[in-house]
């Protein structure tokens, strides 16, 4: 298609050149060949590049270092929900590790993160089948009265289901949101379920409801639930919010079936919740480089998020992402050639309560180091394996996806399109104009842990490690040796 295209242009330019020949310009003027000049040409790599590359796919294959890293993290510190001792105690790991591995310019600016206690949470149907449920407060979420509530459940299936019942009809009552999250490799089937967790609370409280439960945003048929964070409106009231685990979500779903047949006249349960919201405090991003050479201005930077869930260790989210980033670079800086940019890891703070890490990033660095970001990386959908490359880049430098793809493609990595999003962390740079890589993480079987008390070690496959850390680490080489400077993409303050 490329070449076709390239092809076209050059008929029109010289079309456009003839034509001026036979019509001479007046004084002063422009001519269309002027106006118009023709694309510059794709960039290329050099071959020394691409064959060092080779052998960076090759030790990483071979490298543990970030299931070394994954151990350590999820051994020394545990779970790092942001405002916890946890989240502190990972930011005090980070740095340590990064001045073991030889890293410069290790910084940690400061980020102000919410304070949320999880307390206890339960969820009880009382009629007609008494049941105890498997539960978890949403993120967020504020506390029941001591006693709890009691009150029917109304169920359906997600947010536009339940603006269209009538007017009242969840006035004084539990909604039970009920769609079901649908496995997919890209993981797009969690951003379609997602919206009963986000929205819903505050939906339901603006029609009167006086508390919410969801089935888990999750793929697990375990008897476990997912958590997450909810976003109250501020145009309603804000209302207690849980999830229960697929499981007994099946089995309120029958229990609800009841009704229809006559067999029961409401499903009444009790919830109770004892989370509360405390004074926000302080956190920080942790920051570390690679420094480069002669383009050691322009960064390339490699991204995961430290905090995780309180319920496990959150090995998969996002340990897995921090231990892919930083070995990662790492790698990277053993090379020869040595990268020409200098690479840098940022494990943002707060990703899961709202991007606090992300959204402080750009402001703490200024529009002029901003404008210094040649590309951007993100990992933060587990240990992989990567199954697609995409990315966003100017089309001139399609080629270092292309390249970085033909060098990982025996590892089973397909090419993606020019249309990737990168990450949530990456939102703010992206919004900017940084061009992203995005290698894409297979989210197969991600969402049976995600948020849940099995989000593990012993979830994670050291193979899947590996391949993702060969994918990262080639994407980062080629973005680090390439000519520039790297133009910006257009600013789209609307983008994701």
């Amino acid at each position: 298609m490329r070449m076709a295209l390239r092809a076209v242009w050059a008929a029109l330019v010289a079309s456009v050149a003839l034509s001026a020949m036979a019509q001479p310009a007046a004084p002063g003027s422009t001519t269309p060949a002027e106006a118009v000049p023709p694309p510059p040409p794709p960039i290329t790599l050099p071959r020394e590049v691409l064959q060092s590359a080779i052998g960076l796919r090759e030790e990483a294959l071979r490298s543990n270092l970030a299931y070394q890293l994954l151990e350590s993290l999820t051994t020394e510190v545990g779970p790092r929900l942001a405002g916890t001792p946890g989240d502190l105690a990972a930011v005090a790991w980070s740095r340590r590790k990064f001045t073991e591995l030889e890293f410069s310019n290790i910084r940690t600016p400061e980020v102000i993160v919410p304070q949320w206690v999880r307390g206890e949470a339960s969820f009880d149907v009382l009629a007609p089948f008494p049941q105890r449920m498997v539960t978890l407060a949403l993120g967020g979420s504020v506390g029941t009265p001591d006693e709890g509530l009691i009150a029917p459940i109304v169920m359906v299936r997600d947010v536009p289901a339940l603006q269209a019942l009538p007017e009242g009809a969840v006035r004084g009552k539990i909604v039970f949101f009920n769609g079901r999250m649908q496995r997919t490799r890209d993981g797009s089937g969690y951003g379609k379920a997602v919206r009963s967790r986000t929205e819903g609370p505050s939906v339901a409280a603006s029609l009167g409801a006086v508390g919410v439960v969801i089935r888990s945003i999750g793929t697990s048929n375990n008897r476990i639930a997912h958590t997450g964070t909810l976003s109250y409106n501020i145009s309603a009231p804000r209302i207690p919010a849980v999830a229960i685990s697929n499981p007994d979500a099946d089995n309120l779903e029958r229990q609800v079936a009841q009704l229809k047949n006559g067999a029961a006249r409401e499903v009444s349960v009790r919830l109770r919740v004892t989370a509360r919201d405390l004074p926000q405090v302080r956190s920080a991003n942790v920051i570390a480089e690679i420094p480069g050479t002669d383009l050691a201005q322009e960064i390339v930077l490699v991204g995961a998020h430290l905090d995780s869930w309180d319920p496990s260790v959150g090995a998969q989210d996002d340990g897995a992402g921090v231990a892919i980033a930083m070995a990662t670079a790492k790698l990277v800086a053993n090379m020869n050639p040595k990268p020409r940019r200098t690479i840098r890891v940022v494990l943002f703070a707060n990703e899961e309560f709202g991007l606090s890490g992300a959204n402080s990033y750009p402001a703490d660095e200024g529009d002029a180091s901003v404008d210094r970001h040649a590309f951007a990386l993100e990992a933060d959908l587990g240990d992989g394996p990567v199954w697609k490359l995409s990315a966003r880049v100017p089309e001139r430098y399609w080629p270092v996806v292309d390249n970085a793809q033909k060098l990982v493609k025996s590892l089973g990595v397909e090419l993606g399109d020019n249309e990737a999003s990168g990450g949530a962390d990456l939102g703010p740079l992206r919004r900017r104009g940084v061009p992203v890589l995005a290698p894409q993480l297979d989210a197969t079987t991600y969402f049976d842990v995600h948020h849940t008390v099995n989000d593990t070690l012993a979830q994670v496959d050291t193979s899947h490690l590996q391949q993702s850390v060969a994918v990262f680490a080639i994407a980062t080489y080629l973005a680090a040796m390439v000519d520039g400077p790297i133009p910006r993409l257009p600013i789209d303050p609307a983008a994701r």
